[in-house]
């Protein structure tokens, strides 16, 4: 009875603690570069949005405003893309330790958490952000360690459906380095908003171990991301960000795990020198046109895309690689003209925030159980049509870059990662190397 009370009683207060975070949203969003508390919401689930404190206590690490909003850039990110299963109530008294890789470094770092799937608030009672010290374990490299403050407050509350920003935080941020982003969360907050395939291992602990330079209580291990769905960097001197939004291809799923071989990884390391950070939206099963929460593989690319790709911040240019599961997933999209009308009209969404849109054919899926005369057709005529130009700015032929010459509805075997339809770690650099530079960046968008 008297634990049953307690969880009453904690319930009470979120409840409240909840209420007084949206009611001072507005100053708080303030806060860190502008992008504070900033809906999170998609077409299929309407909900509140906004960051808010839940606690105090003082940090030794100062604050970084930057002078302006154009100086953040995002050097990673990850699309939420459903509810992680078998935690209804989430991890609670346990801390999770998000690895994750950057593409872009900075003076400063910030990072967005998101509880976009769930109808309950989350209470996140500590965080922090540290360089890591080796890619084997959870543990940071010596005097990295940084706490991270919503509002200037140690702990916060994310509204059901909603997503908060941090502050800044003074920390030399590496590119092509791994970070340490971890949160603590105490009581029961719902639904887990994760990301499934992160081809990395993060891990968890048990009770408040955010502030562990060692990472030997971090013993549970699991190859997704919890609740993080951005870093963002403070670079006054980068160009900004690629935004990719796309599917497994775009995950790197065929690839090596925790080794960081996607395609927009090799992209990443290419125009590092040009002062850009390449940001990955992917989700491994996603379709353009249909949501596929139940399963994990994320809303629907047209309803996701404001989001996960407009939203992020300093972004340069989008990169779209969708629509082969529209084709190969049940229910199959069998009409070519409504692929491409999709694609469109994530062009039109672009252009309206003055970005350049690069995309890319659909690939090869000729030796995966799936393949059909009937769906390449489908393929066929949709990558008739962006080749035509009509679709997108500029195009990237993916489709001829890996296709066998002798086979053209197959993946060439040595860009194949063994289930027809994924490359290789052979495939995935010849498809990051593919990529002109100068298709990223240039004079204003065309008017398609």
């Amino acid at each position: 009875m008297n634990r049953q009370r307690g969880f009453a009683l904690l319930a009470g207060l979120l409840a409240i603690v909840a209420l007084v975070c949206v009611t001072i949203f507005v100053g708080v969003g303030a806060l860190g570069g502008g992008g504070g508390g900033r809906d999170e919401s998609s077409s299929d689930q309407a909900a509140a949005s906004g960051s808010g404190a839940g606690g105090g206590g003082r940090t030794s690490v100062g604050s970084a405003a930057p002078a302006s909003a154009d100086a953040w850039v995002g050097t990673w990110a990850a699309a939420p893309a459903g509810i992680e299963p078998g935690v209804p109530n989430g991890h609670v008294g346990r801390s999770i330790r998000n690895v994750v890789h950057t593409s872009i470094g900075g003076t400063a770092a910030r990072i967005t958490l998101s509880n976009l799937f769930s109808r309950e608030a989350l209470l996140i009672g500590r965080a922090s952000v540290a360089v890591a010290e080796h890619k084997e374990d959870a543990g940071a490299a010596a005097g990295t360690m940084r706490v991270v403050t919503f509002g200037k407050r140690t702990s916060v509350v994310v509204p059901p459906g909603g997503r908060v920003v941090s502050d800044p935080v003074r920390l030399q941020v590496a590119p092509d380095t791994d970070l340490l982003v971890t949160v603590y969360t105490p009581a029961p907050g719902g639904p887990v908003t994760y990301h499934p395939r992160a081809l990395r291992t993060s891990y968890t602990a048990l009770g408040d171990r955010t502030r562990d330079v060692s990472g030997t209580a971090y013993i549970e291990r699991a190859p997704v991301w919890r609740y993080l769905t951005a870093v963002d960097v403070l670079n006054r001197q980068a160009r900004g960000s690629i935004v990719v939004i796309g599917d497994s291809i775009t995950d790197g799923i065929g690839s090596s795990f925790d080794a960081d071989r996607r395609w927009t990884d090799t992209l990443a390391d290419r125009v590092r020198g040009s002062g850009l950070g390449v940001v990955n939206a992917g989700i491994s099963g996603n379709r353009l046109l249909r949501q596929s929460l139940a399963v994990g593989k994320g809303p629907s690319g047209v309803s996701r895309f404001e989001r996960d790709v407009l939203e992020r911040a300093g972004t340069e240019a989008v990169f779209v690689e969708l629509g082969i599961n529209d084709i190969i997933r049940e229910p199959h999209e069998t009409d070519p003209d409504r692929i491409t009308a999709g694609l469109k009209a994530l062009t039109r969404q672009a252009h309206a925030r003055g970005l350049r849109v690069v995309g890319s054919t659909l690939m090869p899926f000729g030796g995966n159980p799936r393949h059909t005369d009937e769906l390449e057709a489908v393929r066929d005529r949709v990558n008739d049509a962006i080749r035509s130009g009509d679709v997108f700015d500029r195009t990237v032929d993916f489709d001829r870059l890996l296709r066998d010459p002798y086979a053209p509805d197959r993946l060439r075997p040595e860009y194949d990662s063994g289930d027809g339809l994924h490359p290789s770690d052979a495939g995935y650099r010849a498809m990051g190397r593919f990529v002109k530079l100068g298709d990223l960046v240039g004079k204003e968008p065309a008017q398609l």
